[in-house]
Parts: structure tokens; C-alpha cells; sequence
């Protein structure tokens, strides 16, 4: 029996963006099931098609990414919604991750960095390209507040992991630069979260700025 391939739909205004993500994704494996050029045309779309995991560009005509990633997410139990933008700005940042994206990459990215972004989103991780990264870093310094409560300190590899987490590297580029296995990786990532009492890579590296961990 063949292997299910993940599917995807593509939200974005420019037609010729849409057609090139459509051939990257589908020769990195995925199914690309839809795509619309605009929020308001896309959600019907995506409750009849029901996609694994929705693109989401941000700036588009009429409804924004972040609304539509809003309005998808009142609903039950929406896909994973990973945007892919130009946009480097703080607010729009900020605006679609508290709308509910599950990361955020930029248009620049690699291919292979947007591919591997859908499959961490896919496992309920949160990519985030590294120039986003340090964005929310930035804002965080920014922030008041101190930690919450006394917390299990981190031991000298999580907080090296950790550091690198806040970059915006993913598990595998972690492994290669510690000389760990991936796997290992993602076990000090899951002990770093129960730690510092976070549920993704997001809250991490903005807990940690604010405890002064990094």
C-alpha cells in the first residue's frame, strides 16, 4: 500500500509563487491538495479539502494571513498553519503567532528549510527562519518581568542547546553543530520545555531571554 503523503494548501496572492511552491513541494514529497490567492477564498477551499498543513502568506488584497489564520483557528481543530512571508516586521511577527501560526518562515528561505519547516509544523513543532528568531528575541529583551517561580536549572548541553533553539536552528542543524544525534537533541528540547514550563520553541527562547538564561 503506498505511503500517504502529506497534504498542503497554498494561500498566496501571486500566482507565479504559487505555482513554483506547488513543484518544490511536490518533489519534497507533500500533496499539494489546494490553493487560493486570498483569506476569504481559501477558507471554504479548506474546509472541503481539509489539508494537513496550510502555507500561509501574510500581506494579500481584502483578508490578511493572520485573520485568516485567526478565523481558522476559533474553528475545532485546525491544520497546522505555517506562515511564509517577506515580511520581517515585529508586528506582523508577533500578530500572526498570537493568531495561531505554527511558525514562520520567510519567502528567502532555502527550499529545504521550507520543506523541513512543514514537517516540523506537521509534528506540532514551531519553525521559525532565524532572522524571525532574533526578532522575537529583540522583543523580549524589551520586556519586563521576571521568572515565574523557581525553575529546575538547565544543565550546561540544554543551555547550549537552547541558545542555539533561540537562533531559530531546527533539531537537525542543532545535532550537527553539537556533534549529538538528532534524536538526542530532541530529548534535551522536551526537557528544556517541561523546565522552563513552555509548550514550544517560541515561549522557549522568550522564557529563557527573560530569565536571563541567553
Amino acid at each position: 500500500m503506498p505511503e500517504t503523503r502529506p497534504s498542503v494548501f497554498i494561500v498566496d496572492d501571486h500566482s507565479f509563487f504559487r505555482a513554483g511552491l506547488r513543484s518544490l513541494l511536490a518533489e519534497h514529497g507533500f500533496e499539494v491538495v489546494g490553493d487560493a490567492p486570498s483569506g476569504e477564498a481559501a477558507l471554504p477551499l479548506i474546509g472541503r479539502r481539509r489539508p494537513d498543513v496550510i502555507v500561509m502568506d501574510l500581506n494579500m488584497p481584502g483578508m490578511s494571513g493572520a485573520e485568516a489564520t485567526r478565523r481558522l483557528c476559533e474553528g475545532g481543530q485546525p491544520p497546522a498553519i505555517l506562515v511564509l512571508t517577506v515580511s520581517t516586521g515585529q508586528g506582523d511577527v508577533i500578530e500572526a503567532l498570537e493568531a495561531g501560526a505554527a511558525g514562520y518562515l520567510l519567502k528567502d528561505s532555502p527550499p529545504d528549510e521550507i520543506a523541513r519547516g512543514i514537517r516540523s509544523a506537521l509534528e506540532g513543532d514551531t519553525p521559525i527562519s532565524p532572522r524571525v528568531a532574533r526578532i522575537l528575541v529583540e522583543r523580549a529583551r524589551g520586556w519586563s518581568g521576571h521568572p515565574k517561580g523557581e525553575r529546575e536549572p538547565l544543565s550546561d548541553r540544554e543551555l547550549e542547546v537552547l541558545r542555539l533553539l533561540a537562533q531559530g536552528l531546527d533539531n537537525g542543524d542543532i545535532a550537527e553543530r553539537l556533534f549529538i544525534s538528532p534524536t538526542t537533541v530532541k530529548r534535551h528540547v522536551s526537557t528544556i520545555f517541561s523546565k522552563l514550563g513552555v509548550g514550544n520553541r517560541v515561549q522557549a527562547a522568550i522564557e529563557a531571554v527573560r530569565a536571563g538564561l541567553i
